[in-house]
């Protein structure tokens, strides 16, 4: 069993969306809670505990954390349609009152080497978490988080040179990767190469499941900003490592956020190093994690 916390921006790409569906209906997994961040971490929660509640999974606590990025120097990119399909129109949905930070903060350090994190979104919440207590680096099990880029995966020289969760607050992912946490970066070299289309959407909606109805949803208003009928599961990958490691090949490696004041910079530079602390992500086995995350979602 792993005791995990997420930490997600969801409500723009489904895949936030997917990555807590799949630890909802992994019993392996237990979710100690779930916190929000980034652009407004208040309608975050809201749509956090609606999965929950659909799913029926309300014993698992929800807490909203940081809006700004952590220098507040940043422009805030939200698409527009965050908890459409999933909110009703005034649906007030409680969460917990304490703030994400705090709650991050005691749970690690109630628990030495026993909670995993897994920050999804920008990495605000866990940056603000270091600075106020930097015992936390030592006393977490792991951070597998999704952000990032090296271009040494199969893509190479045609990945992007930046990633989402890494430019949305390149400060904070500057704290996260210097702290001497033990981190598994899983990034666009490997989250590039795991799929979803229509079709999964169709089996997610033919399951007669609330959740999974709620998923389909969410997943045809993406499609729908995005003009294609594909996207790429970059979260569910991040939280399928904590049930099947094996999935993916890592190497070890010391990463640093190379960033300045103009908009859109923020790139992970990643060297080859046995002493490193994280364990980059370079190659998927793409069918299997599909395989996966299909049959935990439809019980197939």
């Amino acid at each position: 069993m792993s005791r995990l916390i997420i930490d997600t921006d969801i409500g723009s790409d489904i895949d936030d969306a997917m990555a807590i569906a799949l630890a909802m209906k992994s019993p392996e997994l237990i979710l100690e809670g779930v916190t929000t961040v980034y652009g407004d971490a208040d309608l975050r929660a809201r749509m956090v505990a609606k999965m929950l509640q659909l799913g029926k999974r309300e014993e698992v606590k929800v807490y909203a954390g940081l809006d700004r990025p952590l220098l507040g120097n940043r422009d805030i990119w939200m698409a527009g349609h965050e908890g459409e399909g999933l909110l009703e129109e005034g649906e007030e949905l409680p969460y917990e009152d304490r703030h994400a930070v705090d709650f991050i903060i005691e749970t690690v350090m109630s628990n030495p080497g026993e909670i995993t994190l897994v920050p999804i979104g920008p990495l605000t919440n866990i940056a603000a978490c270091l600075i106020r207590e930097p015992r936390v680096a030592q006393y977490v099990k792991e951070i597998i988080l999704m952000g990032g880029v090296t271009r040494l995966g199969p893509g190479g020289a045609d990945m992007r040179v930046v990633e989402h969760n890494i430019v949305c607050d390149p400060e904070a992912a500057s704290v996260v990767f210097r702290s001497g946490a033990p981190i598994v970066m899983v990034g666009l070299d490997v989250t590039l190469q795991v799929v979803i289309t229509d079709e999964e959407r169709r089996q997610l909606q033919a399951t007669g499941d609330p959740l999974n109805a709620a998923l389909a949803r969410q997943m045809e208003r993406w499609f729908a900003f995005v003009k294609e009928k594909h996207t790429f599961m970059h979260d569910p990958l991040t939280v399928s490592l904590l049930l099947d490691r094996s999935l993916v090949k890592t190497k070890k490696m010391k990463v640093t956020v190379e960033y300045d004041h103009r908009p859109q910079t923020g790139q992970t530079l990643a060297v080859s190093a046995e002493d490193g602390n994280v364990d980059v992500c370079l190659e998927v086995e793409s069918g299997r994690f599909l395989d996966l995350l299909m049959n935990r979602l439809t019980g197939k």
